[in-house]
């Protein structure tokens, strides 16, 4: 199944931006600046980074978002730590199951959640108020 770039950030937009702890009362993004929601104003390396991982562990897909995204992120020091990220105000690491599914499931891809955390790899938090 192959979605146009605009498609997968739609897609994104409607299954992430009504979860966020950052948006208003009204529905609308409550960021300063919502153009700097790193999830949105690097999205064709968000897409590409998870289209480029085949794996039902989280831990490759994490890998490929440090390497692909956050490396020419302008939050991210040059040594690689992100304050913005270990804050938990970067949308991108704190809902990266939910993009990571939203984009393999809208490219006919399956992201079996089951194995979460059983392998060994690496973790990453579901978002600010989801819990698993």
């Amino acid at each position: 199944m192959t979605q146009s770039l605009a498609e997968l950030e739609s897609i994104v937009r409607n299954k992430i931006c009504k979860l966020c702890t950052e948006r208003t009362v009204s529905g609308e993004c409550g960021l300063e600046e919502p153009s700097a929601c790193a999830l949105f104003r690097l999205f064709p390396q968000v897409a590409q980074a998870i289209q480029s991982v085949q794996s039902d562990d989280v831990g490759p897909y994490i890998e490929a978002i440090r390497r692909n995204v956050c490396s020419v992120c302008n939050e991210q020091a040059p040594d690689g730590s992100c304050e913005t990220r270990q804050l938990v105000q970067c949308a991108l690491d704190a809902y990266l199951l939910l993009v990571v599914d939203a984009i393999e499931e809208a490219t006919g891809k399956t992201f079996d959640k089951q194995n979460i955390g059983r392998t060994g790899g690496s973790t990453v938090s579901l978002g600010p108020q989801l819990q698993m």
